[in-house]
């Protein structure tokens, strides 16, 4: 049904008069990584159509491909590229060099494609083939050249700069989060990016997954839990009362504990956002738990969990931002039958498997505090010199973000349905 079916059921929407406009895809908090390593998935032109079908108005994609950029101009969807890790040692120490980059892969393409960040690099800070650091010591520099480029470009209040992460440069064991720190090698270099990201409003970005933990350690970690389940058994931190009903919310908190361990009072002005989050729907026999079933649970526990437009235990105030990992499967990654196999969709544009999506239609307010049901006390945190108009991301106001989101809930609630309707 696939194709064809999407395509209908635009149609619907567009006569219902619920159609989401190009201006407004943005409003969904759920974005998804475009990974490309295959050469059996459809062509970028065909990609944004694929995106919008499940009510996803974020891309992340691993490089700045001309033709991907293209695809995605006058869509309203925004766009997040990727410096590769090999352009950093140059460019940290070429600010001119950064320039060049800048406004042949970001100016050149905007306004049409929304690029709304730079990701320099991805797990920098845990390259196994890093040995004495020395890419490490290219990040911040590197982002400070661009950074700067955008800035002199007046590109700086709409365009951030940031990096992801993977939850191995926390120091084992990460448990409880309030006891976490990060590793004591990558604190060089983790220090003053904490600095960068409170001083330009950007994001901390981590590649969280939960389905690592329990395919580690099933026994002790429970799929519901895992699996960010309703109603999962309930784990408190001991070390600050918190109430954890699932394992990506203590996986961000960790994290937001071990920035104020490095960096006390700067930190409070760093938000954490998930850059890879997913669920593989099949694995090798010793992969334990990647099912299409679990896989098709955790992407709608999360996508709920991203719509209700909350925070975690630790930052009520914070809506959750998290990026699905992937768009497809990805039929040339090395590793496990889990690597490829991490897909939203097949090869051929239908979809891997049934996600159940039950958005509420209503903007109901949170209540209680220091739990997941925690209280959002309507706070949340802006880009520093961002305009007073749409700043990094589409946030510009706290309010603004509810008032947005309240218009977008029942367009992307029949937005997702697409995807259960064409399985």
């Amino acid at each position: 049904m696939a194709l064809a079916a999407r395509s209908l059921f635009a149609l619907f929407l567009a006569v219902a008069g619920l159609a989401v406009p190009a201006a407004a895809t943005s409003a969904s908090l759920v974005g998804v990584n475009y990974g490309r390593v295959a050469d059996n998935i459809p062509p970028p032109e065909k990609v944004p159509s694929i995106v919008a079908s499940i009510g996803v108005g974020r891309v992340r994609i691993y490089d700045a491909d001309p033709r991907v950029l293209h695809a995605f101009a006058n869509t309203g969807i925004e766009v997040i590229v990727t410096l590769p890790d090999r352009c950093l040692p140059s460019m940290a120490v070429d600010p001119n060099e950064a320039l060049v980059w800048v406004r042949a892969n970001i100016q050149a393409y905007l306004p049409a494609t929304k690029i709304a960040a730079v990701m320099v690099g991805n797990e920098i800070l845990s390259n196994a083939n890093d040995t004495g650091y020395a890419l490490a010591r290219c990040l911040v520099p590197t982002m400070e050249n661009i950074h700067s480029a955008l800035a002199s470009l007046s590109l700086d209040g709409t365009v951030a700069v940031t990096t992801s992460h993977s939850l191995s440069i926390l120091a084992v064991p990460s448990y409880p989060p309030s006891a976490t720190v990060f590793r004591s090698e990558v604190l060089p270099f983790i220090c003053p990016l904490i600095d960068f990201h409170a001083r330009t409003g950007s994001p901390f970005l981590i590649n969280a997954y939960p389905y690592f933990a329990y395919e580690k350690d099933s026994s002790n970690v429970a799929l519901e839990y895992a699996r960010l389940d309703p109603g999962a058994p309930s784990i408190t931190d001991p070390g600050s009362g918190l109430c954890y009903t699932n394992l990506l919310h203590a996986q961000i908190d960790a994290v937001y504990h071990a920035i104020a361990a490095a960096r006390g009072d700067s930190a409070k002005r760093v938000m954490v956002w998930v850059s890879e989050t997913g669920w593989p729907s099949a694995g090798d026999p010793n992969e334990i738990g990647a099912t299409p079933e679990n896989a098709g649970k955790y992407n709608s526990n999360l996508i709920r969990l991203v719509a209700a437009n909350k925070g975690t235990p630790l930052m009520p105030g914070t809506p959750l931002r998290a990026y699905i990992f992937a768009l497809f499967n990805e039929n040339q990654k090395p590793g496990p039958t889990s690597e490829r196999n991490y897909g939203l969709f097949k090869a051929d544009g239908t979809p891997a498997y049934h996600l159940d999506i039950a958005v509420p239609l209503q903007n109901d307010q949170p209540s209680g505090e220091g739990s997941d049901g925690g209280s959002n006390d309507g706070s949340t945190l802006v880009p520093v010199g961002g305009s007073s108009g749409s700043g990094y991301f589409g946030i510009s106001s706290a309010a603004g973000m509810r008032s947005h989101w309240q218009r977008q809930r029942k367009v992307l609630a029949f937005a997702m349905l697409a995807v259960v309707f064409s399985h």
